[in-house]
């Protein structure tokens, strides 16, 4: 049997907004966003895939504006021989009905949206078992239908489906909608193609999650990626290839501390040696131990220097104690009314009888008296 390739991807939040970010950044990441459409059919023909799985949160809400679901289509239309095949997620479920009904309406052939769990025959030989989400909450593992689904026999089993392999909270109704890890096996599938979790995970040799083709937010580290998967024959492993297709590179970085350290160094080592790429590149420093009022003052100085170049520098102090010396002190003043406010906050923030708050925001007010006047002298 001749292998059957495809492309898999997943949330892709068409419409998302990134309404905390800064003003300038939010316009180029919902380009990108619609970019990846694009990159997405570009990837299938680079793989020789004609078929692209969209497992879900095509759309980022059940109520995109006009241009964003208009745009999409023209876009997935603009290569006929590309079939694009869509199940609605959690964010853009069934329950918008007039979302679906118009982009239905206005879909051209090589577009399909999957609106129930009927099996589908992709390609003589290839039959696609979906799992459409018919709500944001459906309560039911949707994906419970496909051991009994019969297909043809020697055929291809690829079953499509939007949801989580474990619980994250103690909501019984999401307990309920688990999707079983075993899935691909009591189902007889040769693969199963996931959205929900935004990073590419192998759940299974027959199940993987594709994550988001264009990041969104930090906690899943680089760009992103679809999966290229070629079916060899029908119970054989499938070969499964991670492509990257984001354009902004998202990084979440740990930056240990100890007095003594040079943490202006140390900032310096975390970020990419290449200057040309910092402009798509989005990075959280998240500083932790501790550090002296110089070397704090320091670091925020190096991060504030190398903001220019990213795309985003946050430098996250949050988790950074001060170790505060007499030397430190002396920088604010010697004497007077500065001194004296130094010495309380500084008594204040070393106060093991005081409730951590009280010691934080001590703290973080020393540092920032000494941060103005360092300032303010430089």
């Amino acid at each position: 049997m001749t292998p059957f390739r495809f492309l898999h991807s997943a949330d892709l939040h068409l419409g998302r907004r990134f309404g905390t970010l800064p003003e300038d950044l939010r316009g180029r990441l919902v380009e990108a966003r619609h970019d990846i459409l694009h990159r997405l059919a570009a990837a299938a023909r680079q793989t020789g895939a004609r078929h692209i799985l969209l497992a879900g949160d095509t759309f980022d809400s059940e109520t995109p504006t006009d241009p964003v679901w208009r745009q999409a289509l023209l876009a997935m239309a603009a290569d006929p021989a590309l079939h694009w095949w869509i199940i609605p997620g959690n964010h853009d479920s069934l329950a918008a009905e007039s979302l679906w009904s118009r982009l239905v309406a206005q879909a051209p052939a090589n577009i399909h949206l999957l609106a129930n769990d009927n099996p589908v025959e992709l390609e003589p030989g290839a039959v696609l078992l979906p799992a459409p989400l018919p709500r944001r909450y459906p309560g039911r593992d949707q994906t419970a239908h496909m051991p009994a689904t019969d297909t043809p026999q020697d055929a291809f089993r690829i079953g499509l489906a939007h949801g989580a392999i474990q619980s994250f909270g103690e909501n019984g109704s999401a307990a309920d909608a688990i999707i079983p890890p075993d899935r691909a096996t009591t189902a007889r599938l040769d693969y199963l193609a996931l959205g929900d979790w935004h990073g590419h995970l192998r759940v299974g040799d027959r199940t993987w999650y594709a994550g988001t083709p264009e990041r969104d937010a930090f906690g899943h580290d680089g760009p992103g990626t679809c999966l290229a998967v070629t079916l060899p024959a029908p119970g054989g492993p499938p070969d499964v290839q991670v492509i990257p297709t984001g354009r902004f590179h998202w990084t979440d970085a740990p930056l240990p501390l100890v007095p003594g350290q040079t943490p202006a160094a140390a900032l310096t080592t975390l970020l990419p040696a290449d200057r040309a790429p910092r402009r798509d590149h989005l990075i959280r420093i998240r500083a932790t131990g501790r550090a002296t009022l110089a070397d704090r003052a320091a670091l925020e100085q190096a991060a504030q220097h190398a903001q220019p170049d990213f795309a985003l520098l946050i430098l996250d102090l949050a988790q950074l104690a001060t170790e505060i010396e007499a030397a430190d002190l002396d920088q604010i003043d010697r004497a007077g009314a500065l001194r004296l406010a130094a010495d309380r906050l500084k008594d204040r923030a070393d106060d093991a009888t005081a409730d951590p708050d009280t010691r934080r925001i001590a703290a973080a007010a020393l540092n920032r008296l000494y941060g103005y006047l360092q300032g303010d002298r430089a």
